[in-house]
């Protein structure tokens, strides 16, 4: 065989081997899977289905969500982290699983969020509005902190359980004021809300847009915008910060993560992708129908938003003393 038969052999090996390596330039070339950590039906997995909708369209392959629920997100979060790092098992979430967890659980985790990921895009935003129960005299927030101070331990509020947005937002205000006040966790937002509404708690945090209906129906009060902004919806209830709490900010919301390992190329293609999607119109439109504002993080941009909550949210938990088992 002569040399240059040699050459042109390997050169044609070379050429296969680069287009068939996990992030040449057909990426995506078969399915790709999002993993949704919670059950079926919640907020993350109407999100996650959209986002899977409009990537399928944009990179002209399919995307589909696959749920693998359990642990607080625990469950969902170590099979990305562990998966083949190939770009084809992605990782949409709440904040819990990468920036709450390594903190509120006393037991090691089976992976390192701030190791085993590499960010791809913030993808919405969802306010929370603070509320209280009819029967609370309280008109503003600084009327209910004068309230709390004067009986000390006997104010209640509610959360969908320990380590949730909810949660960590009576916390932050717990730390923020010195008030006393006593969390008292529930099995999902549903409960909470209708211990609000019959009085059995007394102040709670939650998403705007299954809160709002419950506000305007006069059923509880609205106190607080918690976020930095008033969103639509309640445009003249000013923001905890507004009202002498500068800081205070909470919100929830959607990331969407890679394997740390995820090839370069393949991934400078997604998060192109994904910032298309959430400038497009139509997605605009449904999110904010949804009562989510479209995520404007995106890779090592996402990634710096992800450490200030993971250490915001860290100090909370410890001064809290919450913790999951």
């Amino acid at each position: 065989m002569s040399a240059r038969i040699v050459r042109t052999f390997l050169f044609a090996v070379a050429a296969l081997v680069a287009a068939t390596a996990p992030g040449a330039a057909e990426y995506p070339d078969h399915v790709v899977h999002i993993v949704n950590p919670y059950p079926p039906g919640g907020s993350v997995d109407v999100m996650a289905r959209l986002l899977a909708q409009k990537l399928s369209e944009e990179m002209h392959a399919s995307f589909i969500v696959e749920t693998r629920a359990g642990a607080g997100g625990n469950t969902g979060a170590e099979w990305v982290a562990k998966s083949e790092p190939d770009g084809y098992t992605l990782f949409f979430t709440a904040p819990g699983p990468l920036v709450i967890n390594p903190t509120l659980y006393r037991t090691a985790l089976g992976y390192d969020p701030a190791k085993d990921f590499a960010p791809i895009a913030l993808f919405g935003v969802t306010p929370l509005v603070m509320m209280v129960a009819n029967d609370i005299p309280a008109k503003n927030l600084q009327e209910l902190i004068a309230l709390a101070k004067a009986k000390p331990g006997t104010l209640t509020f509610g959360s969908a359980g320990i380590g949730t947005t909810p949660h960590l937002a009576g916390e932050l205000l717990k730390s923020m004021t010195g008030i006393d006040i006593t969390h008292v966790p529930f099995r999902g937002t549903g409960p909470a809300m209708n211990d609000l509404i019959g009085g059995h708690i007394q102040i709670f945090f939650d998403l705007l847009p299954t809160s709002l209906p419950q506000i305007k129906a006069g059923k509880v009060r609205a106190i607080a915008n918690a976020g930095e902004t008033r969103p639509p919806g309640l445009e003249d209830l000013p923001t905890v910060a507004e009202q002498g709490l500068p800081g205070f900010s909470v919100t929830s919301w959607y990331g969407f993560v890679a394997p740390a390992k995820m090839p370069e190329p393949a991934k400078a293609r997604l998060i192109a992708a994904t910032e298309k999607v959430l400038k497009s119109p139509d997605v605009i439109k449904r999110m904010r129908d949804l009562g989510s504002e479209p995520g404007t993080a995106f890779g090592a941009d996402f990634g710096t938003f992800m450490q200030a909550e993971t250490k915001k949210w860290g100090d909370v938990i410890r001064k809290s003393g919450a913790h999951v088992d």
